[in-house]
Formats: C-alpha cells, sequence, structure tokens
C-alpha cells in the first residue's frame, strides 16, 4: 500500500482543515466553570448536522460501525451531542450527558499519514465521547483505540483522499487536557487551571502529563532525538519543513492565545463566541475553498448539581450564527431540523470506490440560514433586520445560561430538555 509521507500528504493547496480549539479554566473564567470552544473549518459546502444519541447498552461482543471500519462495542454508551460533518459517523466536536466535551484539529508531523483506511479522527473523538466519564478518561481511551486500530483514511467528501492525525482538545466540569498524536503514537498535558488553546500544529513541549511507552524510544529510532537532554514532543515530532497551511495555523494559533491572555481572569462563554467570530485572526474562516461550517461553546460548572449547557450553531460562519443552548435533561431527543437525510446503501461514502458522486446533504436549518446568508449579503436593512433577529435569540440564551448558574432560574427539567428545539424552531421562523 503506498504510505504517504508528512509532507506529502499536506501537499493539497487547499486543504479542507483548519480548526481552532479554546479552554480556559478557572481561575482564567470569569465563573467557576470550564469553558469549552470551537470553530470546525472544513470544505466550503459540506453540511455539518447535530446529532443527539440517547445512552445505550449493548450485547457482550457486538460490533460497531464507524466511517471506515468495525471496532469492538463496548456494553453501556453515554448519551451525546454531536455537530459532525453529515457523511461520517464520528464528530468534530461533541459533549456526553456527564459533561464531558472533545475537540478535534488535523496535525501532520514526521510520523507518515498512511491511506489505509482506520479510525478517522472524527470517530476516535465520538467513540471517546461515548465511553468516557472524564477528560482524562478520554484521553486513555482514544490511546487504547489508536493502539488497537489506528487512525487513518480521508477526511473529506472526495475522490481524492485526504489524510491526517488528530490533535485534540478534552475538557471536562474541572480540567482540560491536550492530547497530541503521530500515528499510533501519543503525549497529553494537563491543564488544571489558565487558558489553552490549539490550531493544527503539535503544541506540546516538555510539559508532558502521559505519553506512549515507545514515544521516547520511537523518535530515537528514527533519529529524530539523540536520547540525551530534556524531551521536546513538538520539536522532535515536528516536521522540519512545514507545509504553508501550518505555517497559517501558527499565527491564528498566536492570535487565538493572545486573544486568551488578553481575558485571563473574566473569560465567559460570550468572550469564547467573540473570539470564534474574529476574522480578522482567521480563526473565523472563509477562504479558499474552506470556512468554518460549524461552531460550538459548552460552559460547564464546577458544581455538579448545575447543568453544562451546550452551545451549538449547526450552522456556517459564527459572525452570522446563533449558538443555541443545548442541556441534557428530561424529555431531551433529536431535533429533526438539524438533522441531514440519509442515503443507505445508496451514500457515496458506502460504495467503494468511494466519493464517486454528491448527494444533497442540507438539512431544513441549513437552507434557510443559506437564504439568509444571501440577503444579508445583498441587502443593509433587511441584512441588519435578521442580524438583529439573531443576537436577541442568542441573548435570550445567554439569558438563561445566567439563570441556570445564579440558580435565579429553576425550570422544570423537561423545559430544559427541549430548549435547543424550541430555539432552533424560532431561527427558522426568522428566516422564513
Amino acid at each position: 500500500m503506498h504510505t504517504w509521507g508528512g509532507s506529502m500528504a499536506s501537499s493539497s493547496p487547499d486543504a479542507p482543515r483548519s480548526c481552532d480549539c479554546f479552554v480556559s479554566v478557572p481561575p482564567a473564567s470569569a465563573i467557576p466553570a470550564v469553558i469549552f470552544a470551537k470553530n470546525s473549518d472544513r470544505p466550503r459546502d459540506e453540511v455539518q448536522e447535530v446529532v443527539f444519541i440517547p445512552a445505550g447498552t449493548h450485547n457482550p461482543g457486538s460490533r460497531l460501525q464507524c466511517t471506515y471500519i468495525e471496532v469492538e462495542q463496548v456494553w453501556k454508551t453515554h448519551a451525546v451531542i454531536l455537530s459532525r460533518p453529515s457523511w461520517l459517523w464520528g464528530a468534530e466536536m461533541g459533549a456526553n450527558e456527564l459533561g464531558v466535551c472533545i475537540g478535534n484539529e488535523a496535525v501532520w508531523t514526521k510520523e507518515p499519514v498512511g491511506e489505509g483506511e482506520a479510525l478517522l479522527g472524527m470517530d476516535l473523538l465520538r467513540l471517546a465521547l461515548e465511553r468516557s466519564s472524564t477528560a482524562q478518561e478520554a484521553v486513555h481511551v482514544i490511546a487504547g483505540l489508536l493502539d488497537r486500530y489506528g487512525q487513518g483514511g480521508s477526511c473529506r467528501e472526495d475522490p481524492e483522499p485526504f489524510c491526517y492525525h488528530n490533535t485534540f482538545l478534552l475538557a471536562d466540569r474541572t480540567e482540560a487536557w491536550v492530547l497530541e498524536t503521530a500515528g499510533r503514537l501519543w503525549a497529553a498535558q494537563r491543564i488544571q487551571g489558565g487558558a489553552r488553546n490549539i490550531s493544527n500544529q503539535l503544541s506540546i513541549g516538555t510539559d508532558i502529563s502521559a505519553e506512549h511507552p515507545e514515544l521516547r524510544s520511537h523518535a530515537k529510532a528514527q533519529g529524530w532525538w539523540t536520547g540525551q537532554g530534556i524531551f521536546d514532543f513538538a520539536k522532535v515530532f515536528s516536521l522540519t519543513q512545514q507545509p504553508v497551511r501550518m505555517e497559517a495555523a501558527k499565527a491564528r494559533f498566536r492570535a487565538g492565545c493572545e486573544m486568551l491572555q488578553r481575558q485571563q481572569g473574566s473569560i465567559t462563554a460570550e468572550v469564547m463566541m467573540d473570539i470564534l467570530r474574529n476574522k480578522e485572526s482567521g480563526i473565523c474562516m472563509d477562504s479558499g475553498g474552506f470556512r468554518t461550517t460549524a461552531s460550538m461553546v459548552s460552559v460547564l460548572p464546577q458544581d455538579p448539581t448545575k447543568p453544562c449547557v451546550h452551545f451549538l450553531t449547526a450552522t456556517p460562519d459564527p459572525s452570522r450564527s446563533v449558538f443555541k443552548p443545548f442541556i441534557f435533561e428530561v424529555g431531551v431527543s433529536q431535533c429533526p431540523q438539524v438533522l441531514s437525510p440519509t442515503f443507505g446503501a445508496q451514500d457515496p461514502v458506502r460504495i467503494v470506490p468511494r466519493f464517486q458522486s454528491q448527494v444533497d446533504r442540507r438539512h431544513s436549518l441549513y437552507r434557510g440560514h443559506q437564504a439568509a446568508l444571501r440577503l444579508m449579503e445583498d441587502g443593509q436593512e433587511q441584512a441588519q433586520q435578521l442580524r438583529t433577529k439573531q443576537q436577541s435569540l442568542e441573548q435570550e440564551g445567554l439569558a438563561a445560561l445566567r439563570g441556570l448558574l445564579t440558580g435565579e432560574q429553576t425550570p422544570p427539567p423537561q423545559g430544559l430538555g427541549s430548549l435547543f428545539q424550541a430555539f432552533v424552531e424560532r431561527e427558522q421562523q426568522a428566516y422564513a
């Protein structure tokens, strides 16, 4: 089988991946909560759906079909909310009912990227959410799956494969972890306070909290590290010749870092939303065939009696989208307006060779939002009216969050379970 070396695998000029993930752990947060955020930057016309999967119990020995390969199912899985490109099984970002949140990023290292089909980084993300009760456990779940199944396969709906390895930002109510991979190898860093971001590059240096047992011996055997002195993961495993888009990621990483540092101690959900909407830095992306196709901000209170609130857009361009609150509570179910149509065995992802044709995956909110974006680009007055409607809807969601955090609002649990659905319906009405 032909294997791409790291530099070759990243040679497509229009690479459809460049995400940014952020986390704030008290005392960096303005409130006693961990705050997680991600922009998912993908091929321009790719549709992202928001999918709710209830908790489940499974038969011993049963198999689970992921995007390309099957894995062994576990007996019990947690309920999850996922924001995912609607052609694949995994997710770009999401949360589980216990308040674990994960976002992933593409990365290229000295370790070659194979073209063989294995688990996508997005599959690893969903599997970890379904199987973990803390961010630390999620790190171990991903490490175990990497060891057993590996990572690989094309990450876009295109006959020309595009492959990469992954980095992950994982958070729960008490702390966050960064997990960075190179093939089956990995290093992880624990964040127990402060703010942190990741952007398509290795960022763990010498501060390693956990690692693959063969990480250093492999680096030594490859001649990447002498075995002398302090081991710097990013320095040892990063490509000497960085692809153009990884250079661009460096600028976004620095900009994200600066924005977080400026707001240290006063980071809120709104601050994270503003960062995700920042076009100047490229964090809110729209260039060369790809853009921010969906965004997410999660507030994970340290007080376990308060609910975690996950804000999801389900539409592209956060600067012209609504962050809508989702809460795991009584009566929560799938919101049909943000679910893409399915094509079963006729789906181009299921027919080998894959992706020889295109299908229309737009869900109804996406269609409404598309029409609204066109209006926003055309008419001044209408554009302003629409944006005002979007902003007031979002403010309502943020007010509900504040009420829940302060304890001033104690709505019935079933009201919370259907909150996301209600906000989606109102957003759709605004576009009608």
